[in-house]
């Protein structure tokens, strides 16, 4: 199966998840920093890195929706829809966060509040093992250009004899 969403041979989805997750991991380290008496502004860093990674987590919930329309109807469409399934709870729950932090003047974090992230966070784990799986078992490694071929047109769209690669 091969992904509808994709930029140069590969798959988009797998490409985006990495910004939500990566978003929400900063903002829990900067929660954290402000836990533990780091300046304030950390507090807010952390807030509005949560609010990026729920935009960020909404695109790459599009992009898993339209890869879920050609997944064939068996274990692998389980394993893909547990993937989305984790994914989305992560993002609720770091909602739910963001929520509650929204009320408060500085957007400071609580132990309350990283608890929750760090829950979030593990489940996010879970989330990383499951989608890994599934682009090892629907994309298999392709073999890149090595050394300067990697920088011409691909070899199928030269024309002709000129610009013709020699050697190898």
């Amino acid at each position: 199966m091969q992904s509808r969403l994709r930029v140069h041979g590969h798959p988009i989805q797998p490409m985006l998840v990495t910004f939500p997750f990566g978003l929400f991991v900063c903002a829990t380290v900067f929660d954290l920093a402000d836990l533990l008496g780091g300046p304030v502004f950390l507090g807010l860093v952390g807030y509005w890195t949560t609010v990026a990674a729920l935009v960020a987590a909404g695109l790459t919930a599009v992009a898993g929706l339209v890869d879920l329309w050609d997944v064939p109807g068996d274990r692998t469409r389980r394993t893909a829809v547990t993937f989305n399934l984790v994914n989305a709870a992560v993002a609720v729950l770091f909602v739910f966060a963001c929520l509650i932090r929204s009320g408060r003047a500085a957007h400071g974090a609580s132990g309350g509040l990283l608890t929750v992230e760090l829950l979030g966070l593990a489940l996010g784990v879970v989330g990383v093992r499951l989608g890994s799986a599934l682009v090892r078992q629907f994309d298999p490694p392709t073999r890149e250009p090595a050394g300067f071929d990697g920088f011409g047109p691909p070899a199928s769209s030269v024309a002709g004899g000129f610009g013709r690669r020699r050697g190898g």
